[in-house]
């Protein structure tokens, strides 16, 4: 395959997008990523949950020691009683195998710094504050307007640029995401010295409160209710809305909730649900991550789904010299067959407590799920 035909173009630098671009560079391809937002959303979100799956992806791309150094790892779960009275702690599957932990807590922007840097010490053309139009395309690749005003032809097109994904409309795939009926309140605060898991309590007056410890000095906390308009909710009084909900919860939740004070610090947003049906490409235009698949983080897989098609693609494109619809259409029959189940136990384990269905069997839907996890993608 000639040079010109190896040449990427990687529209999103979320996850999935800078995972595809720190292995395709590494393989010798000559990488193009381009981000909409001027900062490459490198302060945006408060914590992480990632899961031995997601680890073993990022070991591969040679950033696990930052993550490590970074991050809380822990083996446990508890599930408290509202009032924090510890029910049960069970262990963690190591779904990425025995050498790494089971699950990590990071703060978001954390994590994001660490890939940030692996893909500049990469040699990747960075484009800031920048989209793509797809022009037309042809056996041979696509031609792109760049929002500088810039033409490009590339051999490929890697769709990272999430769940709005305008790249996945442009293409013709009219999967949208959809609204599962529940929201989440999330918000970074200091961590309690007595926090070295991740703490359910089911019940109260919301239907999940949370938290995980994302370093040695902080955590990250949740709430997550049933969905309610936006709109009708000033932004002004998130702190307010949150620690309402929190208020009620025992065990650490009190010391948690005094430092939930400033709305700007505090995110809501609803659980969607996607699966790009059919195959996740058309002609030399192909979809990674939460552009072809996003579910609630009832399992804490997104990010490792999307780790893992990076992954798995970047795999497939510099094992062959044909890149093609063969190979785009098994890309995506290797990825369904893992991505579906997670996207449908994520989606049921929501819709069990909305239904109020109380003997639900949860810890076995979740056990099968990560169980084949722990297999390589």
């Amino acid at each position: 395959m000639s040079e010109a035909a190896r040449r990427v173009l990687v529209i999103g630098g979320g996850a999935a997008g800078s995972a595809v671009t720190i292995l395709l560079r590494r393989a010798g391809c000559a990488v193009d990523l381009i981000e909409a937002k001027d900062d490459w959303n490198a302060t945006a979100g408060s914590g992480i949950t990632l899961q031995g799956n997601a680890l073993r992806v990022l070991r591969e791309l040679g950033v696990w020691e930052q993550v490590e150094a970074s991050g809380f790892g822990f083996g446990s779960v508890g599930i408290t009683a509202p009032d924090g009275t510890v029910l049960h702690v069970q262990d963690d599957l190591r779904t990425g195998g025995d050498d790494l932990p089971a699950t990590v807590g990071m703060q978001r922007p954390r994590l994001q710094q660490i890939l940030i840097d692996a893909v500049r010490a990469g040699g990747a053309t960075v484009r800031l504050g920048t989209t793509a139009e797809i022009l037309d395309q042809d056996a041979d690749g696509v031609s792109v307007r760049l929002s500088d005003g810039t033409e490009h032809r590339y051999g490929l097109v890697v769709a990272a640029d999430g769940l709005g994904s305008r790249t996945r409309a442009a293409i013709g795939i009219t999967d949208r995401p959809e609204p599962t009926g529940m929201a989440i309140w999330r918000v970074a605060a200091p961590r309690p010295a007595g926090v070295v898991r991740t703490d359910l309590a089911y019940g109260g007056p919301a239907y999940i409160a949370g938290y995980c410890p994302t370093s040695e000095t902080t955590l990250y906390a949740y709430v997550v209710e049933a969905n309610r308009d936006r709109a009708s909710i000033p932004r002004e009084s998130y702190a307010e809305e949150m620690r309402r909900l929190a208020s009620s919860y025992g065990g650490h939740w009190p010391e948690i909730t005094e430092h939930i004070t400033d709305p700007a610090k505090v995110n809501h947003t609803w659980f969607d649900r996607l699966l790009v049906e059919g195959s996740w490409h058309r002609g030399r235009v192909v979809l990674v991550g939460d552009a072809a698949h996003c579910c609630p983080p009832t399992l804490a897989q997104g990010a490792a789904l999307s780790l893992e098609d990076a992954w798995v693609l970047a795999q497939m494109l510099t094992g062959s010299d044909d890149w093609d619809d063969v190979l785009f259409q098994a890309y995506h029959e290797r990825r369904i067959a893992r991505v579906r189940p997670v996207v449908e136990a994520s989606v049921q384990i929501g819709q069990w407590q909305l239904d109020g269905v109380r003997d639900a069997d949860v810890p076995g839907l979740m056990g099968r799920t990560m169980t084949m996890l722990r297999e390589l993608p």
